[in-house]
């Protein structure tokens, strides 16, 4: 609303000037929270590629690969030469994926290296294609525990990696830098899937003071059925509604998903604490 001065010159009214400030504000926190959960996811992830290298590679450093199996049923056959290297070269790519990801979405490494973030991103995109191609061979030719339902949730996320990574390169390759940016991220969180279900499955156990809603000796049940899809599925619908806020301009939206990531943050780091007491430090 224009409201007039004596003079007959025009202002604008105190309500209308504020409005910036309000959508600034509620742009600040949105961008604020979903720092926050990037450095306590990020954090997370780190921790969990530290384990993955000392205790998968300290074990074939040592030259005893049935270790294995104290975290990993199947991890280690003797005899299966193949199916061995396979495990060995897909936690060894797990690693590299994992600080190459976190190292990927740093905006001043962006922005201070566009080179290395380029080479970055193809070593990348390339080992998170061949994991998943190697995660489906474990899932179905390999004998890994779970029912079918959980083998078509992890077949679903490897999908999915293949498909935003083709995606991001695509839209890299054309120019369309926004676009690239948006798949980049989709696959960021495709990629965590696996992350994402050992935290969300050690935060229910916590949650509940054991098993519930499944089987701990064969691993089979509706939770981890539920898990094995929610590992991507919800992490990617929440970075949709993220980007929909980002974009609504409207305080009311913006606010009330920075709140929402400020609760995922919390959730976030008791996930990755109680995978680190429960699934991860106790075997190093």
């Amino acid at each position: 609303m224009i409201l007039h001065t004596a003079a007959g010159q025009p202002r604008t009214a105190p309500a209308q000037a504020g409005a910036p400030a309000r959508r600034a504000t509620g742009a600040g926190a949105l961008a604020w929270s979903a720092r926050l959960w990037f450095g306590v996811a990020v954090a997370g992830q780190l921790l969990f590629a530290w384990y993955v290298a000392v205790f998968y590679g300290g074990a074939l450093v040592r030259g005893e690969l049935a270790q294995w199996n104290k975290v990993m049923p199947r991890g280690y056959v003797a005899g299966d030469t193949a199916g061995n290297a396979a495990i060995g070269v897909h936690v060894l790519v797990m690693v590299l994926i994992t600080v190459g990801g976190a190292l990927q979405l740093l905006p001043a490494l962006r922005r201070l290296a566009p080179s290395f973030h380029r080479w970055n991103g193809r070593v990348y995109v390339l080992l998170a294609v061949g994991s998943s191609l190697i995660g489906l061979y474990m899932v179905w030719f390999r004998g890994a525990l779970g029912g079918l339902a959980q083998h078509l949730g992890i077949s679903g996320n490897a999908v999915l990696i293949v498909l935003c990574a083709a995606l991001a390169v695509h839209h890299a390759r054309a120019g369309r830098i926004a676009q690239h940016r948006r798949w980049a991220l989709r696959l960021f969180l495709a990629v965590s899937g696996v992350w994402f279900f050992r935290i969300g499955l050690m935060a229910w156990i916590v949650a509940n003071r054991g098993p519930v809603g499944f089987d701990p000796e064969t691993f089979q049940g509706p939770f981890l059925s539920f898990l094995s899809f929610a590992q991507y599925l919800l992490p990617l619908a929440l970075l949709e509604l993220y980007a929909r806020a980002q974009a609504s301009g409207r305080k009311a939206a913006r606010i009330a998903m920075a709140a929402a990531m400020l609760v995922l943050s919390v959730a976030t780091a008791a996930g990755v604490a109680a995978a680190a007491m429960i699934l991860w430090l106790p075997h190093l």
